[in-house]
């Protein structure tokens, strides 16, 4: 069997692909629509709210000082629930957790525990990081209560 037409059959096939993920050209700047006006962002639909905490059942709430036996607690769930995906520091399957509760707020955390479908579908952060990574994050049936002991755990490190 001659090898050289399958092979640039897949050659073909594949830059193909490739053209078509990169979309067609556009003379629009970055922001704007075909019409030069502001373009309609993904954050269409969602309250400044939810843009800051997520979506999902946990609205905004300040978590006072780290309660050690909770974090404790987290600790466990964490390494039974998370660790196989996260890590603290450097990427893995899902994005270095080490800084977190510095860029997100505590219930934009527990939201994305409790309802990481609906944010990578819907939220514009959690979506920029689907598509970084390619891997969506289970839901891991976790409760309200196992989620905040999990940001107490993520809030000492």
């Amino acid at each position: 069997m001659n090898t050289k037409p399958t092979l640039l059959l897949l050659m073909l096939t594949a830059s193909l692909l490739l053209l078509a993920a990169c979309g067609g050209g556009s003379d629009t700047a970055p922001g704007q629509d075909a019409s030069g006006g502001a373009a309609q962002t993904e954050t269409a639909g969602l309250s400044a709210e939810e843009l800051e905490h997520g979506i999902g059942p946990i609205d905004a709430f300040d978590p006072g000082p780290i309660d050690a036996a909770l974090a404790e607690n987290g600790a466990e769930l964490f390494r039974m629930k998370c660790s196989s995906c996260h890590k603290m520091d450097g990427r893995y399957v899902g994005p270095a957790l080490g800084n977190i509760t510095e860029e997100r707020s505590p219930a934009y955390i527990m939201n994305m525990i409790l309802n990481p479908q609906e944010m990578i579908t819907t939220h514009p952060e959690a979506k920029k990081k689907f598509a970084e990574f390619m891997t969506p994050m289970p839901n891991q049936s976790l409760s309200e209560d196992d989620a905040r002991a999990v940001l107490e755990f993520l809030r000492q490190q």
